[in-house]
């Protein structure tokens, strides 16, 4: 999946706009503004909910707001600060309460709460997130991650190694998820149809005593799992990997 890369920000502008007070409430003279950075937030993450981040552009956000181009530049400086707090807006409450029960419960509370944002925000996915910019409700989820994770033993490293791999892992499998949806709207193509549209061909090339394993599993785990089962391979992945993390607790 293409990558938006919030990298490009304008660091200061962005921290700025992403620890922003509370609006002043005191009415001031004059015609009141149709637009805040709130707005067009808003406006552009419902954008990206529909079509992903390649779609979307601050003209197509203005055209959205009925407003010019050049009046969002006033409030946000350009796409790659408006991706930054984006992302930061749709962290906002990941964490209601903090991840409760014991450590393998609380862990499996993180990763489900990354699914479900990534599963509601697929266009989150396709955010570079390898020098993000640190904004409120992305420190409170670091904040909420680490915290699972605390009074385990753990050394500080650790710590974050372990919360590192539980939101990769969750974030591979999803990104799955939405390749699947994003070719079959592609192709045009259903699994199914595709599958029997590559059958005739695959049957006239497949050797099987080429691939003798893949001849043996194919057919039973095919008709089971499908082509992406990622349900099933979130459920099974997850608790190997929280075997993982228990070997290095009693470690």
């Amino acid at each position: 999946m293409a990558t938006d890369f919030t990298a490009g920000a304008d660091p200061a502008r962005t921290m700025a706009l992403l620890w922003r007070g509370p609006r002043d409430d005191v009415p001031r003279p004059g015609p009141r503004a149709g637009l805040d950075v709130d707005r067009i937030v808003a406006t552009a993450v419902r954008l990206a909910d529909a079509d992903g981040l390649p779609a979307l552009s601050m003209r197509r956000v203005a055209a959205e707001l009925g407003a010019g181009a050049m009046s969002l530049y006033t409030h946000v400086p350009g796409k790659a600060e408006l991706i930054a707090l984006m992302y930061d807006s749709v962290l906002a409450g990941l964490y209601p309460e903090p991840p409760s029960g014991n450590w393998r419960a609380r862990l499996t509370a993180v990763a489900q709460a990354n699914w479900d944002l990534l599963v509601r925000h697929p266009w989150v996915a396709t955010v570079g997130t390898g020098r993000p910019i640190l904004g409120p409700n992305l420190m409170a989820k670091y904040d909420a991650e680490l915290a699972a994770v605390d009074g385990l033993g753990l050394g500080e490293v650790e710590m974050e190694l372990v919360t590192i791999l539980v939101t990769g892992f969750v974030k591979g499998i999803v990104s799955g998820l939405h390749e699947k949806v994003a070719a079959e709207q592609a192709s045009g193509l259903t699994e199914e149809q595709w599958w029997a549209a590559t059958e005739p061909h695959l049957d006239r090339v497949f050797d099987p005593e080429r691939y003798p394993t893949a001849t043996r599993v194919g057919p039973v785990s095919g008709p089971e799992l499908g082509a992406y089962p990622a349900e099933r391979a979130y459920a099974f992945g997850l608790e190997r990997l929280l075997d993982g993390v228990a070997a290095i607790i009693d470690r």
